[in-house]
């Protein structure tokens, strides 16, 4: 039976371009505070990032990007909070790592920056590899499966092995189906239905699929990223269901209040309500 402990994580964008929140916490002032705010509307995580990896986006310059998350995180670590960097770069994740990240979100999984993983093997803090096939201004090019759920298991499998070469200790590497990249529309249902097949490869699984557009494609009326938070909270019921490690979403307090009811479910299966 699936652990009902699923995880929170919050997302933080100190970005002026991404796709939900762009340039709502530019500011640092306005980034702490919203930090602090998810923690607590309950996430367990906050996840900061400073280049936007929406379609399309273009990349920012190494030290811009560092400039935007390291103040963030050194405060939020410093009220307690459990802190990740969202980033595909070594040396942005070894700067916020120095101010007390524990956990680095790289949506590449390694491959963006081939110093990545010995600067995880370095810290030893937990890592989660994403599936990705290009950067933002491409990806969607590559969006071509015979079987994408047997295909993202094998190219996710492959970057355990690398990462683990690479002296990273297996179990802090857990592994994130890479929802919306490489992956417009109907590409990203059969990953979500078939979680388990992520599951058995023995590493916890995260999945981010808050306000994406692939979503827009299955309610009412799509007006927008905002239009999407009920099918995300409706993902991440069925994510915690299936086993997840933890989702990552823009609202905390509808995740956490969605993972209440699969724990209460799950425990009235179990005889304990």
């Amino acid at each position: 039976m699936p652990d009902p402990r699923c995880l929170v994580i919050g997302v933080l964008n100190v970005t002026p371009d991404s796709f939900s929140d762009g340039g709502r916490f530019e500011a640092v002032d306005d980034a702490i505070a919203w930090g602090l705010q998810l923690r607590d509307d309950g996430a367990d995580i906050v996840d900061v990032g400073g280049e936007s990896t929406r379609p399309g986006a273009e990349r920012v310059e190494p030290a811009v990007e560092r400039q935007r998350i390291r103040p963030v995180v050194a405060a939020l670590v410093s009220e307690g909070i459990r802190v990740s960097v969202d980033t595909t770069r070594a040396e942005t994740a070894a700067a916020a790592i120095e101010v007390g990240a524990g956990l680095v979100n790289d949506v590449s999984g390694g491959l963006a920056d081939s110093a990545m993983a010995s600067v995880i093997a370095a810290t030893g803090v937990d890592y989660i590899a994403m599936h990705w096939r290009a950067h933002s201004d491409r990806m969607d090019d590559l969006d071509a499966y015979g079987d994408v759920v047997a295909e993202v298991r094998g190219e996710l499998e492959a970057r355990v092995a690398a990462l683990t070469a690479a002296g990273i200790d297996p179990a802090r590497i857990i592994l994130d189906p890479g929802l919306g990249f490489s992956k417009v529309g109907q590409n990203n249902w059969p990953l979500l239905a078939n979680l388990d097949a992520l599951i058995s490869l023995g590493h916890r699984v995260a999945v981010g699929a808050s306000r994406k557009r692939f979503l827009g494609g299955v309610i009412t009326r799509d007006d927008g990223p905002l239009a999407r938070d009920d099918a995300t909270t409706a993902v991440t019921t069925l994510a915690a269901d299936a086993g997840a490690w933890a989702v990552r979403v823009h609202d905390a307090r509808a995740a956490r209040d969605a993972l209440g009811v699969v724990s209460a479910w799950h425990g009235a299966r179990r005889g304990g309500g």
